[in-house]
């Protein structure tokens, strides 16, 4: 049972206001306690473009929760994880559609969707890729493609949408800004997917990298997915200077924390990469983001770099 006070009017002041806000705190506290990385760099943002950002991310990790541990602790077995999976994919398009959900970090999300222009074309793809972890546990080049955009490109599709809205740009009209968000939230997936080789394999049973098996991952198949990851961040950086003032310093920040993990996955042996996770420490995040505010972190490929006889 609540109370409430009335205004001078004899009105009920609105309560819409108190909800929206206690939703985006909500989403905040999901990103600042899974995503150092994510945090450090939303923090370069504006106040209500790093709002939409941590709005996107938290339906994101939430969802993932459902597919990859929690839920199956909590006693959900496949079947019943889809079904939940399922409730959740419902009440984002019905929040979408009309403005709220009892969820907390659905409905932040739904507030930056209606706001910042995007719905079920970018939704299903996700959680139809979030299916996929409940379906298969190997996947072919096809597959793998789908799942990638499904769980990766489109999540930066709706940070797009959020960096740009009030740019007078036209978002997806614009080739180059769609090319670049999807590269660079395909390059963090695959990043993450080589970060947690050991963990997805041995605690969730899946593989992937198509015909990419822990126990025979070698130098030659690091270097290839490298590689891969690296011409993805690439693609990724021509892109960053296009966008707004306001998001710039922050993608550059994000970008320049997945190319030094990219850098690092790189010069671990192959073997001790199936055994533990790679991370970057820190100091290392610290002098990168003040190298990004003081405008000495350019966003070259690195490709380029070794070429010109450059430092990275």
């Amino acid at each position: 049972m609540t109370t409430s006070t009335t205004t001078a009017t004899g009105r009920q002041p609105a309560r819409l206001p108190l909800y929206d806000a206690t939703a985006e705190a909500a989403s905040g506290v999901v990103i600042a306690r899974y995503s150092t990385s994510f945090g450090l760099a939303s923090r370069l943002l504006a106040r209500d473009t790093r709002e939409h950002i941590r709005n996107v991310y938290a339906l994101v990790r939430v969802a993932d929760e459902v597919v990859d541990g929690p839920a199956t602790e909590a006693g959900l077995d496949a079947a019943l994880a889809r079904i939940v999976l399922d409730e959740l994919e419902a009440d984002t398009e019905r929040a979408i559609e009309h403005g709220f959900s009892v969820n907390p970090v659905v409905h932040a999300f739904a507030r930056t969707a209606r706001t910042t222009g995007f719905g079920a074309e970018l939704t299903r793809p996700f959680f139809a890729s979030m299916r996929m972890d409940l379906e298969r546990t190997e996947h072919d080049d096809a597959s793998f493609a789908r799942y990638v955009y499904g769980s990766a490109e489109v999540v930066g599709l709706m940070c797009l949408r959020a960096f740009v809205y009030r740019a007078g740009r036209p978002t997806f009209d614009d080739s180059v800004l769609v090319d670049g968000a999807r590269a660079l939230g395909a390059a963090f997936q695959k990043v993450n997917f080589l970060r947690d080789l050991h963990a997805d394999f041995e605690v969730l049973g899946r593989s992937y990298f198509p015909g990419v098996q822990v126990q025979t991952f070698d130098e030659a198949t690091k270097d290839r997915l490298v590689a891969d990851v690296q011409s993805d961040l690439d693609r990724a950086a021509v892109t960053v200077r296009l966008l707004p003032p306001d998001a710039r310093n922050a993608v550059a920040l994000a970008h320049g924390l997945f190319q030094e993990l990219n850098d690092r996955i790189a010069a671990t042996p192959a073997s001790q990469l199936v055994t533990s996770r790679v991370r970057v420490p820190n100091p290392v995040k610290a002098r990168l983001a003040a190298q990004v505010l003081a405008g000495r972190a350019p966003l070259r490929s690195r490709a380029a770099t070794r070429r010109s006889g450059g430092a990275a």
